[in-house]
């Protein structure tokens, strides 16, 4: 553990955690100053609060800064390649992530889950389980809650359930889970990592730290490319997979099958459960693993993962009107959360498409032309927005007939025209929402109002002859 009394320190963001980094510093007698590129009004406020408690401040400015600094705490959504921060690595500043920081200092164990997809929901779930049996959690780090503002708690809790990014994982040195989920790897972020290797190996660094003693619970496709990538897992091993049967937890139609030792047979009926799709499938084999590291009675675990409900902008069902369902799926800020939110949908009637779909938003990276096919078997129309929107036509177009629009609540209303009963629109943007919103909870909630709000406007003919001048 680094010690901060008296130490100089550069926490680097003024997001929630760098401020939860400030905080933790100056509790541990820490003489912190704080940077951040932006100068808004929200980073104003932060500067004044911080200034008044004794940090130096400067905002506006991404130039390296004078001084000498015995550590520096980065915050997970500043880039590592800016002026500063390669100024500190060339005067070996020792950098760490809040994160880091807070683990650092924490009292128990952690149980620490990645993978691009299924974090937060997978999360909740072991949180669920542990509180529903009378275990002490506390939920935090990506999931929204960072690290550094439960430090005081840990000496209380039996153990911390830690939500990890890549980002996050990029800037950890001794951070350690004793059980760490990996859930899945497919393209994300690919316009912060290098190449796609690149963030195989950041995922990967939840195990960097395991003893042999300790547990790893790995996505059977996820381990594949692991070790293609070079990647070695110190500890034991669980696997699974809703599409490899030879996973230790795998799934046969409705039930979720395990063939570990000891615990040999069905442990799930995912027709009881409220979670729905391949991905929630490997969402609660990952949790009934972790629950079952963590020596959780089996039937206290089905209780607990039964009666979860989906939290907000997961494939949330915001409406139904006049047999139209509305679906909230803002969380999915990539390529494959699409793909697995499109799979989730039933067909109206066998093989024909039934969804218009909302996408479009900030650029990651990605590559959107692998998912043709799966748009032309499900998909009616996209409505694409934000600043992806003309690249993501360019993929699409052959698959689905596409239109560009200016707001997520023209699209909204434009869909909601031009459907029938038995068609859902879908807003699955797979890009991050950056560009026109504050984040993904706040696109949802636009999405929430806009379908609120439905009901006046172009009549049916009108939103028809819309669509057909657009195609």
């Amino acid at each position: 553990m680094i010690a901060l009394q008296d130490k100089s320190v550069l926490v680097i963001g003024l997001g929630a955690s760098g401020m939860a980094a400030c905080r933790l510093l100056l509790k541990h007698g820490a003489r912190v100053t704080a940077v951040d590129s932006a100068d808004t009004a929200t980073v104003q406020v932060q500067a004044r609060e911080l200034r008044t408690q004794g940090v130096t401040v400067r905002i506006g400015s991404n130039a390296p800064i004078a001084g000498e600094f015995d550590l520096a705490v980065i915050s997970p959504g500043v880039p590592l390649d800016l002026p500063l921060v390669q100024d500190l690595r060339q005067r070996n500043v020792p950098l760490i992530g809040e994160l880091e920081l807070g683990y650092q200092h924490a009292r128990c164990l952690c149980v620490g889950i990645t993978g691009t997809n299924g974090k937060t929901t997978t999360t909740e779930l072991v949180e669920r389980l542990l509180t529903h049996t009378q275990r002490k959690t506390v939920a935090c780090g990506n999931i929204g809650l960072p690290l550094c503002d439960v430090v005081e708690q840990t000496k209380n809790l039996d153990v911390l359930t830690v939500e990890i990014s890549s980002f996050q994982l990029e800037t950890t040195q001794f951070f350690r889970s004793a059980v760490a989920v990996l859930l899945n790897i497919t393209p994300d972020h690919l316009d912060r990592h290098p190449a796609m290797v690149d963030y195989v190996r950041a995922k990967g660094r939840v195990f960097a730290n395991q003893q042999p003693f300790d547990w790893a619970i790995v996505q059977n496709e996820a381990l594949a490319q692991l070790r293609a990538a070079g990647v070695k897992i110190p500890s034991k091993i669980i696997t699974f997979s809703a599409n490899d049967s030879q996973a230790d937890i795998y799934r046969d139609r409705s039930l979720i099958i395990s063939r570990i030792e000891g615990w040999v047979g069905p442990l799930l009926d995912l027709e009881q459960c409220r979670l729905r799709g391949p991905h929630n499938a490997e969402n609660l084999m990952a949790a009934l693993a972790v629950g079952r590291v963590l020596r959780i009675p089996l039937a206290e675990m089905v209780d607990a993962l039964q009666s979860y409900a989906p939290a907000p902008h997961r494939c949330e069902l915001v409406a139904e009107i006049s047999g139209v369902k509305f679906i909230n799926d803002s969380k999915a800020t990539n390529v494959d959360a699409l793909r697995q939110a499109l799979l989730s949908i039933s067909p109206a009637e066998p093989g024909k498409p039934n969804v218009w779909l909302i996408a479009g938003g900030k650029d990651k990276g990605l590559d959107y032309h692998e998912l043709g096919p799966l748009l032309a078997q499900r998909v009616k129309g996209a409505f694409l927005i934000g600043e992806m929107r003309e690249r993501i036509r360019a993929a699409w177009g052959l698959f689905t007939a596409c239109t560009t629009v200016d707001s997520l609540l023209e699209a909204t209303k434009q869909a909601a025209c031009g459907a029938a009963s038995g068609d859902v629109v879908l807003l699955s943007p797979a890009c991050s929402s950056f560009d026109m919103f504050r984040n993904y909870q706040h696109r949802g909630d636009v999405f929430r109002e806009a379908v609120g709000n439905l009901g006046g406007g172009e009549t049916k003919e009108e939103a028809k002859t819309i669509l057909k001048m657009a195609t």
